[in-house]
């Protein structure tokens, strides 16, 4: 069985997620706090990061390195693409939402409201969520572009860049940081990837003393 070390509302943990179950794949799901210092966690992953990925005897560390080990050990269903151009695309866009997206919004939204939360680390710069608040906007404009002329983000058929997008997005929708208002294929896309099976499990994460915005769990928000 495999084990994927996680942490509920960190969006590189919820893409895996997302392809674990989008593959049907039994797994069992052990949730950790990576800023613990744990020595039985660390020595699966130096880095202290999640999440990471244990099958048998085989560790894969990085949320990117995870997905591509899924899709070369259970291609189906695939999830990069079937042509070489459809998998760039693919890589593009994670590449997009997983380092631009996570510079520009994730980490100064969800890292200083959510993550200095949890690790205890001060409160929140508001010069950081004012700058995460006008670049969201940007990024809602863009999937808007994507979804406008293509049924999922890179392309005919859902990919892994809809689940690094829509894993992102869903930590900041928890805390009630999309203003999707004024976005509505952004809107559109995001509700289509919130209904699909796979994406009920992150539906009901919850932190303790900190509510979800009231549509986060609305599959007709």
């Amino acid at each position: 069985m495999l084990r994927l070390y996680h942490l509920p509302l960190c969006p590189f943990s919820r893409k895996v997620r997302l392809a674990l179950l989008e593959k049907a794949l039994v797994t069992e799901f052990v949730e950790v706090e990576p800023w613990a210092q744990d020595p039985e966690f660390l020595a699966l992953n130096p880095a202290a990061e999640v999440p990471v990925l244990v099958d048998g005897d085989l560790v894969v560390c990085d949320s990117r390195a995870i997905v591509e080990y899924l899709e070369e050990v259970h291609p189906e269903p695939d999830l990069l693409g079937e042509t070489p151009a459809e998998r760039a695309e693919t890589r593009r866009l994670l590449a997009w939402f997983d380092v631009k997206f996570r510079r520009e919004v994730t980490d100064p939204v969800w890292g200083e409201k959510l993550l200095k939360r949890l690790k205890r680390a001060g409160t929140p710069s508001s010069e950081a969520l004012r700058a995460g608040a006008a670049n969201i906007r940007l990024h809602l404009a863009y999937i808007c572009h994507l979804y406008d002329d293509r049924r999922w983000l890179a392309g005919d058929r859902m990919t892994l860049a809809d689940l690094a997008a829509a894993a992102h997005l869903s930590v900041l929708d928890y805390l009630g940081n999309v203003p999707w208002e004024g976005f509505e294929s952004a809107r559109n896309w995001y509700a289509k990837v919130k209904s699909r099976r796979s994406f009920r499990p992150l539906l009901m994460d919850r932190v303790t003393g900190l509510r979800p915005a009231p549509h986060y769990d609305d599959l007709d928000f």
